[in-house]
């Protein structure tokens, strides 16, 4: 069986990486990687052109991007039962997350404004539309391809809970309720603790 070796750090994307790992229940490798030397280094510039994790390499694959990695893993290890029969909802709110949320969020972190009258250049129009979709679809049903968990839920999950912690997001009910149905899995209590352990310690 070919090796599966995640690329990371304990404060970046590749926590979300780690918990879909963690999801499919197949053993892996974490290779940690600091910012300034490692990441920047030729051996893993080689793996990643862009010197950023999460990375993951399978065998001779490699796979980067968060949602790339999520869809990936779901595919590949489909007994996992993360990637559900009928895809559009999971093609559709996976890259609904790597485009219109993850632009969104980060402008938000930034404090990047948009003028209104320029909102039609971006892809998510404004943070507003953005919380008002998520929202409208979770109030509709528990995940967001339908009534079962998904590689969505790491990938989109882990964004709205990352969103309410640093306020890029609101702590609206529906986005707190869905959080609590998530947050306790197993396999992301296991992955927390498995980056948490990674943290160097505050002097």
């Amino acid at each position: 069986m070919d090796s599966l070796t995640l690329y990371t750090n304990p404060m970046s994307r590749g926590r979300i990486a780690r918990w879909m790992l963690e999801e499919t229940g197949q053993p892996y490798t974490a290779v940690p990687l600091d910012y300034a030397t490692r990441m920047k280094a030729p051996e893993f510039l080689a793996i990643n052109p862009m010197g950023k994790v999460p990375a993951l390499t399978h065998g001779r694959h490699v796979v980067t991007e968060c949602a790339a990695i999520c869809t990936y893993l779901a595919h590949t290890f489909p007994e996992a039962g993360l990637m559900p029969e009928e895809r559009s909802d999971f093609y559709r709110w996976m890259f609904f997350g790597a485009g219109p949320l993850e632009a969104a969020a980060v402008n938000a972190a930034l404090q990047v404004t948009v003028p209104a009258e320029k909102r039609g250049m971006v892809g998510y129009g404004s943070l507003d539309q953005v919380i008002a979709a998520l929202a409208g679809r979770l109030a509709d049903v528990p995940y967001f391809c339908g009534h079962a968990f998904t590689a969505v839920d790491v990938y989109v999950g882990a964004q709205i809970g990352w969103g309410m912690r640093f306020g890029t997001l609101p702590s609206i009910p529906v986005f707190l309720g869905y959080w609590d149905r998530i947050s306790q899995r197993p396999a992301a209590l296991r992955a927390i603790a498995a980056d948490d352990a990674l943290m160097e310690p505050r002097p």
